[in-house]
Parts: C-alpha cells; sequence; structure tokens
C-alpha cells in the first residue's frame, strides 16, 4: 500500500460517528478538521468539540481532499447530490460514506464528478464517547466497498489510518452485510431486555448479574464453535420443558413470547439443517 496522506478533512454530519471521525483523524491532517451539518448550530457544537470549524458545504467541498459522509443512512443519497452540486470534484479528491446499508454506487454523482468514492462502514457502535469510540475503531473492522480499484485501495488506506482492519464487502452484498450486523447487536439487545424482564416477573434480583456469566459464555462459545455451542432442552429435545416455558410466558410474560416462539422455531430449523437426532417435528407442534 502507498504512503497516504490527508491534507485537509471535511465531515458532513454533527453526531456521533462524526465527532469520533474527527478525533480519530486529528493526528493524519495537516489542519483542524472542516465539518458541515443541516443544523448550523449542530455543526458548530461538533466543531468545537472536536477542535475543528464549522464552514458552509462549499467551503468544505473547495477546501478538503478527503471527505467523510457521517449522516444517517437515509440522508446519504441527498448529501452525495448536494455535494456534486456544490463544485467540480476532481480525482484526487475522496469522499466515503460510512452507512452499513450501502454500497459505493449510492455516491455516484460524485464519482461522476470526478471524485474517488467508497463505503467504509466501522463495524461498532457508537456511544457518544468519542475518545474511546477512537481507541475501539484501532480495534475494529470496516467494512469498504469502493467504486474502482483505486478506490478500494484508498478507502483501506484510510482504514489503516484509524487503526482498523479493512474488510471487502461487494456492493450486492452490502445489505445482507448490514442485516447480519444489525440481526447479532440490536436483536441482541432486545432479547437481554426480554430475558432481564422475564427474571424480573420471576422476582429475581438483579437479572443482569444472573444472566451475565451465562450469555457472556455462550457468546464466546458461539462465536468460537458457531452451531455447535448449542445446548440446552431444544437441543435435547424436551418438549415438556419447552411447553413449561410457552405456559409460564403466557401467563406471566406475555409480550415475550412471540419472540421466545420466533427464536426457538429458527432453532428447531438450524438443528434440522445440522441432521440432529431429535424430534423437531413434535417440537415444532410445540412452538406453533
Amino acid at each position: 500500500m502507498t504512503h497516504f496522506t490527508i491534507q485537509r478533512l471535511g465531515i458532513v454530519g454533527a453526531g456521533r460517528v462524526a465527532r469520533a471521525l474527527a478525533i480519530g483523524f486529528a493526528a493524519h491532517g495537516v489542519a483542524p478538521p472542516l465539518l458541515c451539518a443541516r443544523s448550523p448550530e449542530k455543526a458548530g457544537e461538533a466543531a468545537q468539540a472536536v477542535g475543528g470549524d464549522a464552514v458552509s458545504i462549499e467551503r468544505l467541498v473547495r477546501d478538503c481532499d478527503v471527505i467523510a459522509i457521517a449522516v444517517s443512512d437515509d440522508a446519504v443519497e441527498s448529501v452525495a447530490v448536494e455535494l456534486a452540486a456544490a463544485s467540480t470534484m476532481g480525482g484526487d479528491r475522496f469522499v466515503f460514506h460510512v452507512s452499513g446499508r450501502s454500497g459505493a454506487a449510492i455516491l455516484e454523482p460524485l464519482r461522476a464528478a470526478g471524485a474517488l468514492t467508497a463505503a467504509i462502514h466501522p463495524a461498532m457502535t457508537f456511544t457518544g464517547h468519542p475518545a474511546s469510540e477512537v481507541a475501539r475503531m484501532a480495534q475494529a473492522r470496516f467494512a469498504i466497498t469502493g467504486s474502482s480499484d483505486r478506490a478500494s485501495e484508498t478507502a483501506r488506506a484510510i482504514v489503516a489510518l484509524l487503526g482498523g482492519t479493512p474488510v471487502e464487502v461487494p456492493e450486492a452484498k452490502r445489505a445482507l452485510y448490514h442485516a447480519a450486523l444489525c440481526h447479532a447487536s440490536n436483536h441482541l439487545v432486545t432479547l437481554m431486555a426480554g430475558a432481564s424482564g422475564a427474571l424480573a416477573q420471576a422476582v429475581v434480583d438483579d437479572p443482569a448479574l444472573l444472566l451475565a456469566p451465562l450469555v457472556r459464555a455462550a457468546l464466546e462459545n458461539s462465536l468460537d464453535r458457531g452451531f455447535a455451542a448449542l445446548s440446552g432442552p431444544l437441543l435435547r429435545g424436551d418438549e415438556r420443558t419447552i411447553e413449561g416455558h410457552l405456559r409460564a410466558l403466557g401467563s406471566d410474560c406475555p409480550e415475550l413470547l412471540p419472540a421466545y416462539r420466533a427464536m426457538a422455531l429458527a432453532t428447531v430449523d438450524a438443528i434440522e439443517r445440522g441432521g440432529a437426532a431429535v424430534n423437531s417435528g413434535a417440537l415444532r407442534d410445540r412452538l406453533n
């Protein structure tokens, strides 16, 4: 990989990811970052927090050789159009967005205007603590999708500046990639909230302390062994145990019952695909 430097970084956005990126790149730009956002007030607050300057989109395009679009997924396309209309891009300007959902194609107006374009998505959560998030980015994987080989190479260099590891995701698979991440991380939060609520209904003091060692072990085992880490009544084919769960949830936590049924049926499907010798038909009958 060739040596890569940023002369001046521009960031469209003023939220958590924008602020973390500004701090993360601070050591690599020769000037403080320029920020712009729909709300000038928010852009000003973000710029003050990260030691940058809030500017118009026209100045950002004029003065920055690297531009990061750190806005909501649904806003990326309109921002790309606005940036492309602001000025001639030129072949030495690199523009990327950080949305997980989309690849580089959504930046086509910018590519057509002459810019190198790519999607660079950090596969991590941003909670509003930029300093700690910068440290976590250095340990994170970044899904990159470039509009050309040169754009992909530049995307890898951008990730290297942040200390992360690039992972290539084809344009056509970006939605699937993002669905997988959301299924794992977002639904895990829903799962834990539901389990904690059920334990509270079971008069368990501090459900989180009870769950922590169990779910941490399950997570580590599943990451290490995949579906082979599964244990419990579904794997054993314990129909009466499952029936008892359904009765208890229906009585005391009916709001959790649909999610339990859905996840249990998905688990039975996976058991069947794996060829385990359980009476999956009977389990399915109980769950439906």
